[in-house]
């Protein structure tokens, strides 16, 4: 699957306490043992917010990613398939 990381969403919070917590509480799997981006082996440790790319679909979503990748802002990037995106949208989602 292809995503773009998305830039400017350092401010946006949830009631998970980290954009990872919340990524972990709805997304029903366990945090992947490497960073879903292809390729990379570093581990997942934060929340990335990230669209789907070449889609109509313009919501935000919430994936793990590594440090490294979370800071390639603007950037589209291929992730594995079996990674669940979990909907940034915080009034469908923890703030329920």
């Amino acid at each position: 699957m292809k995503v773009k990381n998305i830039n400017g969403t350092s401010a946006n919070i949830c009631k998970c306490g980290t954009w990872l917590e919340h990524w972990k509480k709805f997304s029903n799997q366990h945090l992947p043992g490497s960073c879903p981006v292809a390729n990379c082996t570093q581990k997942p440790e934060v929340g990335a917010h990230v669209q789907k790319d070449s889609s109509t679909d313009s919501s935000w979503y919430i994936v793990p990613f590594c440090k490294a990748h979370n800071a390639e802002k603007g950037k589209s990037l291929f992730i594995s398939d079996s990674i669940t995106l979990v909907s940034a949208n915080v009034s469908i989602t923890c703030g329920k």
